[in-house]
């Protein structure tokens, strides 16, 4: 049976600047797609590359003292060399001033020309060099390109232009047939708003005496092409296009991913370009959002905020920064990022959840089953709920990936991982070594926890290309079949017997995000020094010192969270439904940064007991749980041993 086909691309990047963390965000994104896909059995198949033409590109290289060409040589280079730090895995780079490329460009220009679309005409408008188009007086914002923040140049010129405003009707049609084309949903409507009103046509040249750096029209080698026309096709001249086995293979099912800045021509231009050029449309548009500095204001070298992705991976490695960025934001929306969420996502996920596991599991094997995994014996209730758990995760994955919900989907692999810690507190196998008779039972614990881990590693290696090799070595695992999609449909593959062997721990955890990437402003260092200041005087003059009658005020006692939801509106807090003794409470906890809602039923917590009800965002919580925090983290105080709810802490 021949394989289902996936092809999957960025958006070629544009080499008048350096690759950022929006493009790393975009491609990290990319490679996940194409690896999960792969892993899964289909013909999965990535393209990526850098956009080389226009107005923008040849200013660049000026004002860099080199000529066009070799401006984009060196750049583009930078780009292949920064998506090797992140362990991307393209199957074809291209470039847009390739001959292959360069080809099929004027092929599909000569086609759309040659059916009457594309006509000649005298253009007056406000242009921006930034955009490389013409803008309507509609798009700008108090005078500005509201994407650039500069006054458009006032330009007159002939152009030829493509009849656009001709497919309208059939793209909105098309759209309204096909909602799953252009995803969010928010998106979609967005375009649809776009379309409900003329579009008129596009310019699709530029004159060759003022941009030269070009694609000369096959008709007219006084115009060279305006760069969407050249850029967008990359998609179907990387494939070879139009006879290529390739072409026919992937094309039909690709998904193209973009920013949002670019919607426009990705879900306007290109579709009515392909319907011109008798092409099939693409199957998705998948549109992600932009990325903020921590602060939440856009990224700028002078407000000191910039996230530089290929910092973060030489300082944390790049499986750390792909876990962070894929799990962290969702997919489609604007999203905050800095190095003090990355370590703690790091601290929460990493080292607290799955290295804990790990090294729990390995010591425990290690300990009680002189370092072999044992052959599983006597069953529990409790390994019925991990095995299904485990047994479901494949097809779960499948449909939240195959809707884009991609943070969704790591968030049931760690739903997992928490699982499966949670069985460790369950089935005890510290107490069951101390008694001969429940060898057994101890024997199926440590096998379920290891064959648990094994899956785990399967399923994360989309994620981190790195991370799995160090769990299989640690549970010797070195049959390749057991790396595979097909193994983890079921339980049970771990073979008993195996080695394991305790390694350097692979998430150590981190304390503090030091020598942050996004610098403080000098106002903001200052401000900081006399906080550290201010504290350490009271500290001396002992305004935090209690006595024993204060402390004996506080009441803390151990609750059992039964269920958790986020707060509507608010992204800092979560509301629990907690059980102290025989009662029942609600507390909202400012705690969604770190812990996701399901994480967190079943823990064992303490609570401040007999504080006074206040209201947050309206909900009325009863209580406070204890956390431990510093500037970039923050853990639940939870109990090392299984005790009753409303037991008191003393």
């Amino acid at each position: 049976m021949s394989k289902k086909s996936f092809y999957v691309t960025t958006p070629i990047y544009y080499v008048n600047a350096e690759p950022h963390i929006g493009h790393a965000y975009t491609t990290v994104i990319a490679d996940f797609l194409a690896r999960w896909h792969r892993l899964a059995g289909y013909d999965s198949y990535f393209l990526t590359g850098t956009d080389e033409h226009g107005e923008k590109i040849a200013q660049a290289a000026q004002k860099a003292g080199e000529k066009p060409q070799e401006f984009v040589d060196r750049v583009s280079a930078r780009f292949k060399e920064a998506w090797g730090k992140l362990c991307i895995e393209y199957d074809d780079f291209i470039r847009t001033t390739e001959p292959r490329h360069k080809k099929i460009v004027q092929e599909i220009l000569q086609k759309v020309y040659d059916s009457g679309d594309i006509y000649y005409g005298e253009y007056e408008g406000y242009y921006c060099v930034g955009c490389e188009r013409f803008l309507t007086e509609k798009e700008l914002v108090e005078g500005r390109c509201p994407d650039h923040g500069m006054a458009p140049e006032r330009r007159k010129e002939g152009n030829y232009f493509f009849r656009m405003e001709k497919y309208r009707e059939w793209l909105r049609d098309y759209i309204n047939e096909h909602p799953e084309f252009i995803r969010p949903e928010g998106y979609r409507n967005e375009v649809l708003s776009m379309l409900s009103e003329p579009i008129g046509d596009l310019s699709i040249s530029r004159p060759r005496e003022r941009v030269p750096w070009g694609i000369p029209l096959p008709w007219d080698k006084n115009h060279v092409t305006y760069v969407w026309f050249d850029a967008l096709i990359n998609y179907v001249s990387a494939l070879g296009y139009p006879d290529s086995e390739k072409f026919e293979r992937y094309w039909n099912c690709a998904w193209h991913l973009i920013g949002k800045d670019i919607i426009k021509p990705h879900a306007i231009f290109w579709p009515t370009m392909l319907k011109a050029a008798g092409i099939p449309i693409y199957k998705h548009l998948n549109v992600g959002g932009f990325l903020m500095g921590p602060d939440g204001r856009k990224m700028s070298k002078t407000l000191g905020n910039v996230v530089d992705p290929f910092d973060l991976s030489e300082k944390y490695g790049p499986d750390v920064v792909r876990y962070y960025l894929l799990s962290d934001v969702p997919y489609g929306q604007d999203a905050s990022v800095g190095e003090q969420y990355l370590v703690a996502r790091y601290n929460t996920d990493l080292a607290n959840d799955l290295g804990n596991l790990l090294s729990r599991t390995i010591t425990m094997i290690e300990k009680f089953s002189g370092g072999e995994i044992p052959a599983p014996g006597e069953k529990a209730g409790t390994d019925d709920e991990l095995i299904s758990m485990a047994e479901s995760l494949p097809e779960k994955l499948e449909a939240l990936i195959r809707r884009m919900e991609l943070n969704a989907a790591i968030k049931e692999i760690w739903r997992f991982i928490g699982r499966a810690n949670k069985y460790i507190d369950e089935s005890m196998p510290w107490s069951l070594a101390k008694d001969p008779d429940k060898k057994e039972r101890l024997n199926t614990v440590l096998y379920n926890l290891a064959e648990a881990l094994r899956i785990i590693a399967v399923h994360i290696t989309p994620i981190m290309p790195n991370t799995p090799a160090k769990i299989f070595e640690q549970l010797g695992i070195t049959d390749s079949s057991l790396y595979t999609w097909d193994s983890v449909k079921s339980w049970g593959k771990l073979p008993y017997g195996l080695k394991v062997s305790r390694k350097q721990i692979i998430f150590p955890r981190l304390e503090e995000a030091k020598n942050d990437t996004t610098s403080s402003s000098p106002s903001e260092k200052k401000q900081n020094e006399q906080k550290e200041k201010q504290e350490a005087k009271k500290q001396e003059d002992g305004a935090n010192i209690i006595t024993i009658d204060d402390f004996a005020k506080v009441e803390l006692q151990i609750a059992e969270v039964l269920e958790a939801e986020k707060v509507k509106g608010a992204d800092k807090l979560l509301r629990l439904q907690i059980k102290i003794g025989d009662e029942k409470r609600q507390i909202v906890a400012g705690i969604a940064k770190y812990y996701a809602p399901e994480e967190l039923i079943g823990k064992k917590i303490v609570v401040v007991a007999n504080l006074k009800p206040a209201k947050l965002r309206g909900i009325e919580s009863q209580g406070m749980l204890l956390a431990a925090s510093n500037d970039t983290s923050l853990t639940i105080i939870t109990v090392d041993r299984d005790i009753d709810s409303g037991a008191r802490v003393k």
